[in-house]
């Protein structure tokens, strides 16, 4: 018989059907069991009865075994109907069971809240938790939204290179990587370079670039691979441009969550971002933002070059309260802050037409104008001291022209963690590296204390 998907069982009401699914629950009761199965499209509970020979292979089951089940789609007594819970008027009349391949007891409660050593030390397993699976649900809609908003606004996908041969921050907390023939490359930190010489050929770039940071740092924020949601746009007038196709952005990518993603946000108890009228969300520049904290705190930061963790909180909870807003720009970070490639603001020097995107407390994307005129190119590479001969290739770009031009990097991971309300970006990363962990643990002492 051929397989029905669990979402279609009401078009099979009074009908048998076989599904092939997975266990979430059994509850055995004498000449009775009980099952709640899943597939990739939805629950549904079964029930054995009256027949022997299948409740003898029902008493061999287990949680996460796979299953060929056969059985007849029967209405529930009203009395029975849970409208809360998906297929809550229907359960399945097991007739017949094959058991597709058994699974050892699971090493933790399915239901239980684990800790985070926990959720990572045993990803193959965690990953299928219901809140877990709601966070890459969540994920998934975030990746495709990005994409349909781009192309909508005329952008054209690239795939960057992994390999590069200069950093584009010209950072020392690069990857080093044994190239051919005794040259030195790095993992890339960045699309940075590649997506700005794309201007040149499709003005309006975009794409999901893999992007790897060697930061000795085990803090919740960080991570030493991450997906990077890239852009770039050619012809602009100034960062405001981009902003405004930033907060475009955040507003499809909210309406698509609310859309696609609502049994997700419930399960995992959270609510999508108010998001104000308006073309741009509020903005400010770094000091004004200062002073302002100056103002409502009384901790003067004003000469500080950036904003520290517990100031974009608190603009955060500023925008939200003041301004109807869970997103907030701040602009113009000091030259001195910024890579060599960022526009200076004429009018207000030693600061850039730069910013950064705050998200429930946490800087989620950096972005702004890019120097276009290849002479300042030079002179700010000499004066951040990097190698002008790292830079020959990017530079072809601008020795032969290319419009105004600007963009935004953002983090994947940062981002879907914010949306779902998850305190850190690892919970939010599929299969997360860093400092401490590659899969297995970066040293044995962890390893051995992390077995199943």
């Amino acid at each position: 018989m051929e397989r029905t998907l669990i979402k279609d069982l009401h078009e099979h009401v009074g009908k048998e059907v076989t599904i092939n699914a997975i266990v979430n629950v059994v509850r055995q009761q004498g000449k009775m069991a009980f099952f709640d199965f899943r597939d990739r499209t939805g629950v549904i509970q079964g029930v054995v009865f009256g027949k022997p020979e299948v409740l003898e292979t029902a008493k061999q089951v287990g949680e996460e075994f796979s299953l060929s089940i056969t059985g007849i789609v029967n209405q529930r007594p009203e009395k029975m109907v849970n409208a809360n819970v998906q297929n809550g008027d229907i359960e399945l009349e097991i007739t017949g069971l094959e058991i597709l391949n058994p699974s050892e007891p699971m090493p933790f409660d399915m239901e239980a809240d684990l800790n985070i050593d926990t959720l990572l030390d045993t990803r193959p397993l965690t990953l299928r938790k219901p809140k877990i699976k709601a966070i890459f649900a969540i994920q998934a809609t975030i990746v495709k939204a990005y994409g349909e908003y781009m192309r909508q606004e005329g952008f054209t996908e690239f795939q960057a290179p992994k390999i590069v041969g200069g950093d584009a921050e010209g950072g020392a907390e690069v990857f080093k990587v044994d190239y051919f023939k005794n040259v030195k490359a790095s993992l890339a930190t960045s699309p940075q370079l590649y997506k700005q010489i794309m201007v040149g050929v499709f003005e309006r770039v975009f794409t999901f670039a893999t992007a790897f940071r060697a930061e000795k740092s085990a803090t919740s924020r960080h991570l030493s691979e991450y997906t990077s949601l890239d852009m770039e746009m050619g012809f602009i007038k100034d960062h405001l441009d981009i902003m405004k196709v930033e907060t475009g952005l955040m507003r499809y990518i909210v309406k698509c969550l609310a859309e696609d993603n609502a049994k997700e946000l419930e399960i995992l108890g959270v609510e999508l971002p108010k998001i104000p009228e308006g073309d741009i969300f509020p903005h400010m520049k770094l000091r004004e933002a200062q002073e302002l904290i100056k103002k409502e705190t009384g901790q003067d930061k004003t000469n500080e070059p950036d904003l520290e963790p517990e100031d974009e909180r608190w603009l955060c909870e500023y925008a939200k309260e003041n301004l109807g807003s869970d997103f907030i720009f701040i602009t113009h970070y000091p030259v001195s802050k910024r890579p060599f490639y960022t526009m200076e603001d004429s009018e207000d020097k030693g600061f850039t037409k730069s910013f950064d995107l705050l998200f429930r407390g946490v800087e989620i994307t950096t972005g702004g104008q890019r120097v276009h005129d290849i002479n300042v190119i030079k002179t700010k590479i000499n004066e951040k001291g990097l190698d002008p001969d790292k830079f020959v290739f990017y530079m072809q770009a601008f020795q032969y022209g290319i419009p105004p031009h600007g963009g935004w990097g953002m983090g994947l991971e940062r981002l879907t963690a914010k949306f779902c309300g998850v305190s850190n970006v690892k919970e939010a990363t599929l299969f997360p590296r860093d400092i401490n962990r590659i899969d297995t643990f970066t040293s044995k002492e962890q390893s051995d204390s992390a077995e199943i």
